[in-house]
């Protein structure tokens, strides 16, 4: 068994045969997936394709559409580039459309619609339109959020674009994402840099003011690949930054190094390993897998060389896709899904598009009260060189949401195990999909915004596929 797990190490894929197997269920339990409505957003909403993306749906937005209070909102570029904000009572009624007044400066599918609620004053944060440049940022009016029904869906709800968040001047950004902590503060999680070189940082809002915390992860230090050649610089890519019922912030993220000299040939993707580090304080320190602090937000960061926070080592040349998906269960326990080649199909990615495509699988990283992982390999190929989203239902079953829409489930009753395939997909969608968890929640619906497929510049619907989860078990 050790031998297969220093093979696996080698290859930098984990031998089934090695992995931890946890018990099977009792009983055969069902998931049942229902697409119960799907309304439509915008009939022409911007379309081009970059770097295998949509602007209007990628999987590092994090709420593009979410759900608070009753509402449901959402946020997209219309054909002649302008931001939109919609609501609707959620999961009824007519969407209510806001444009914002900013219009789309690039083709670039980085350039997203990132959407928080600062809950201790019931304002809408929009951050948007930013790879690599100052943000595009506004806030609506307090109580928009918190009381709805009080005030009109108008722009005269938001306020003006600002280049900084109230003053406070982040420098040049890219991937912004807002996270709420259990003090119902509101904290938006950026790159600064470039991928291969680049940091993350957090920002706080609290009391109407927004400040800087930090940074947090390192693009410094030294990291040899197994071709012997060293790279000095990296960013760390996010699979996500949760927060899990207990208070602890999650985040599992993959390296990106700047050299590519790294790879065995200049066709593959200089991403590697999983990582996984977490904070009990809110995101000012972090901690190893073990518990061990290893960083603190605007102190020392998070390094390629931190110990005891890769999780599942993968070296570069398996094309491991960065800014895939991650969730924590009612236990506060997190879980990714990561997506690679194998080591059976190649051990050296030469072209990653195609290849990826041909060859690449999806993996489901899941964490154990004791500490421990383990890996399994999801028994349904990608078909994409896209990526997934993964959601957790109330009952700890787990969804992955595919490209195109396709949704595979397990149970947590098998150990996340039994993989299956639940609903094949009909929306005609490009690619990824952005989904709803905040709705999933509350009321056992999952939301999937999604952009029909078109060609070259041609506009497209963009939509709201809604499905019913639901788990029935009968006696084996």
């Amino acid at each position: 068994m050790a031998a297969k797990r220093a093979l696996s190490r080698i290859f930098g894929v984990l031998v089934a045969a090695a992995l931890p197997l946890l018990p099977a269920a009792p009983a055969e339990a069902a998931v049942s997936v229902v697409k119960i409505a799907d309304t439509q957003l915008d009939a022409t909403a911007l379309y081009f394709v970059s770097y295998d993306g949509l602007v209007n749906n990628d999987s590092f937005q994090q709420s593009g559409i979410f759900s608070y209070a009753g509402y449901q909102y959402a946020a997209w570029y219309t054909a002649d580039r302008s931001a939109v904000v919609a609501r609707r009572v959620v999961g009824a009624g007519a969407w209510q459309t806001v444009a914002l007044p900013h219009k789309l400066t690039v083709d670039d599918s980085h350039n997203v619609i990132s959407m928080g609620v600062s809950t201790d004053d019931g304002r809408l944060h929009v951050a948007m339109d930013t790879h690599g440049n100052q943000v595009y940022y506004v806030e609506s009016v307090a109580g928009l959020l918190s009381a709805p029904a009080s005030h009109a869906w108008t722009s005269s709800a938001f306020g003006g674009v600002q280049r900084t968040l109230n003053g406070v001047d982040l420098g040049a950004i890219t991937y912004p994402q807002f996270v709420v902590t259990p003090e119902r503060k509101l904290q938006l999680s950026y790159r600064t840099g470039a991928s291969g070189n680049g940091t993350n940082e957090l920002a706080e809002y609290s009391g109407g003011s927004w400040r800087k915390l930090g940074k947090w992860s390192s693009a410094t230090g030294s990291w040899t690949s197994g071709n012997g050649v060293t790279s000095t610089t990296r960013n760390m890519y996010l699979h996500g930054i949760t927060y899990g019922p207990g208070g602890r912030l999650h985040s599992t993220f993959t390296w990106r190094e700047g050299n590519s000299g790294v790879l065995c040939n200049a066709g593959g993707l200089a991403n590697h390993e999983t990582g996984y580090v977490y904070s009990d304080d809110r995101g000012r320190t972090w901690r190893n897998n073990a518990g061990t602090v290893v960083a603190t937000t605007g102190g020392t960061p998070v390094a390629v060389s931190s110990p005891g926070t890769v999780v599942d080592p993968l070296g570069v040349d398996h094309a491991l896709m960065n800014q895939e998906s991650q969730a924590v269960d009612s236990a506060g326990q997190p879980h990714a899904v990561i997506s690679y080649m194998p080591g059976r199909f190649t051990q050296c990615v030469t072209n990653y598009s195609a290849q990826r495509k041909q060859d690449g699988r999806t993996f489901f990283l899941s964490r154990a009260a004791d500490g421990s992982w383990t890996k399994r390999e999801v028994p349904v190929a990608p078909d994409s060189t896209q990526r997934t989203k993964l959601v957790f239902d109330r009952g700890d079953n787990a969804y992955l949401v595919m490209p195109y829409g396709r949704i595979v489930a397990a149970t947590k009753a098998s150990g996340w195990t039994d993989w299956k395939t639940v609903y094949s997909p009909d929306l005609n969608a490009f690619g990824e999909v952005d989904v709803d968890d905040s709705r999933l929640a509350t009321d056992g619906v999952l939301s999937v915004m999604y952009q029909q497929a078109s060609s070259g510049t041609t506009p497209s619907p963009i939509r709201v596929a809604d499905f019913r989860l639901s788990l029935s078990a009968t006696r084996l």
